[in-house]
């Protein structure tokens, strides 16, 4: 294709989108108002499947679509960061030295993994209850387990990160999204639907299939965190390259 096609091409597609753009910029609300029609909507849809928490409702229930797309892009970018990351033919690894960390430090961040651990899977498990939810608790999660590499080093790290365990767990997590989406086909109704039992409004064990989708996506985020972070911190303390050796 010659440039000046090509040139065309993304024309005519910048005119395509500008036309939509402008067409669902005008159907907005005006700023100001008071009552917003998506609220109202989405509020009472979270309602009438139990589910306290609207956002969560929204994330997993009115448009758990986009949720899965979502999630898709965390997945492919984990994934992209270890294959570019992986050890080259000309890179080797070394013994990460010792840290030195104060006993206060220490004692701190051996309080606080419990503590923190305890937290992401609150959030991950009130999700449809409070603010917070999968991807929130997800993030917690990952942050308590590398309160080892803060409070002590690199090898206390190492010693209490089952990498292969976590990655399964984040390809394990995404599928079971796409997978969980079935239900809905089981049960007569669309891809995603919500048509769990939805228990009592307020309740652990209420909104459907929310809660479920909460906890696949907080196993899924958290894993997929470890995984991103221990590829960087590989090639940040383990792997020497050839011209770091040749500066020593």
């Amino acid at each position: 294709m010659s440039r000046t096609a090509r040139l065309r091409l993304l024309l005519a597609s910048c005119a395509v989108l500008a036309g939509y753009w402008t067409a669902a910029v005008g159907g907005l609300p005006p700023f100001g108002t008071r009552d917003h029609p998506y609220g109202a909507r989405s509020v009472a849809a979270a309602l009438r499947h139990h589910t306290a928490n609207a956002i969560s409702a929204v994330n997993f229930d009115q448009r758990a679509f986009d949720t899965l797309v979502e999630e898709s892009i965390l997945f492919a970018a984990v994934l992209g960061a270890v294959v570019l990351l992986r050890r080259a033919r000309d890179e080797r690894e070394t013994e990460p030295a010792p840290g030195h960390v104060l006993p206060a430090t220490r004692l701190l961040g051996a309080a606080l993994l419990p503590l923190t651990v305890l937290t992401g899977w609150y959030v991950v498990a009130h999700g449809q209850l409070t603010p917070g939810g999968g991807f929130q608790g997800g993030v917690i999660l990952a942050t308590a387990l590398h309160l080892a590499y803060v409070a002590a080093d690199y090898r206390a790290l190492a010693r209490i990160r089952p990498l292969t365990v976590v990655s399964v767990a984040d390809a394990l997590g995404a599928g079971a999204f796409a997978a969980l989406g079935l239900v809905g086909l089981a049960g007569g109704s669309a891809y995603l639907a919500n048509t769990l039992p939805l228990g009592t409004f307020g309740q652990l064990a209420s909104g459907g299939l929310v809660p479920v989708l909460n906890a696949v996506v907080g196993i899924e985020v958290a894993s997929g965190i470890v995984v991103l972070l221990s590829r960087f911190l590989d090639q940040a303390i383990e792997i020497d390259s050839p011209e770091e050796d040749h500066r020593r």
